[in-house]
């Protein structure tokens, strides 16, 4: 029997941070995703063992200024993508513009050089994941998807697809659909 999970990335993590925090004694503020504020001085044994208790999730402290602000932009970014209370009807040079207070060509400039790619390119790679999510759990139509990932075509959103994945967003219905069905044929 196969089971399908919906799950919201930006929960979890915070879960995730907030119960190793509190199991390590750790006195803390939540401020946004992915940044809590500390409000003790930790030891640097401490501070060891708390990234020792986060490896295993693979979550990292960001010490280094421009990482944390690549990060930040990289959350900013999939909380945009990701999230379905955050519907963005404006660029997203100028939502992030906006959400992270310095300008987009500081911020793409930034990004660039911290990770050697772009930030077209991390918010296609996003958006992608995204529509595959979607495909997966929700079973929408490819119209459905453009339509939510603002694309301004369904022909648009298929070549960033190809592009990405090497297949179109079709091939990937028909991959899901033959699964689900050699999956029912199994559990029968």
């Amino acid at each position: 029997m196969t089971l399908f999970f919906k799950f919201d990335f930006n929960s979890i993590c915070q879960i995730v941070l907030q119960q190793i925090l509190t199991d390590n004694n750790i006195k803390y503020k939540i401020v946004g995703f992915g940044e809590v504020e500390v409000l003790e001085k930790l030891s640097k044994d401490k501070l060891s063992q708390l990234q020792t208790a986060l490896d295993q999730y693979q979550i990292e402290i960001v010490e280094n200024q421009k990482s944390i602000l690549v990060q930040k932009i990289k959350d900013t970014i999939t909380d945009m993508v990701f999230n379905e209370d955050t519907i963005v009807n404006v660029k997203s040079s100028v939502y992030l513009a906006e959400a992270l207070g310095h300008s987009y060509g500081y911020l793409s400039n930034l990004f660039s050089e911290v990770t050697y790619t772009s930030i077209e390119n991390f918010i296609i790679l996003q958006k992608i994941e995204f529509a595959k999510q979607l495909i997966i759990k929700q079973n929408l139509s490819l119209t459905e998807i453009a339509f939510r990932l603002n694309y301004s075509s369904v022909a648009h959103l298929s070549t960033q697809f190809k592009n990405t994945t090497g297949i179109t967003p079709s091939a990937f219905q028909r991959i899901i659909a033959k699964r689900r069905e050699l999956n029912q044929q199994n559990t029968n």
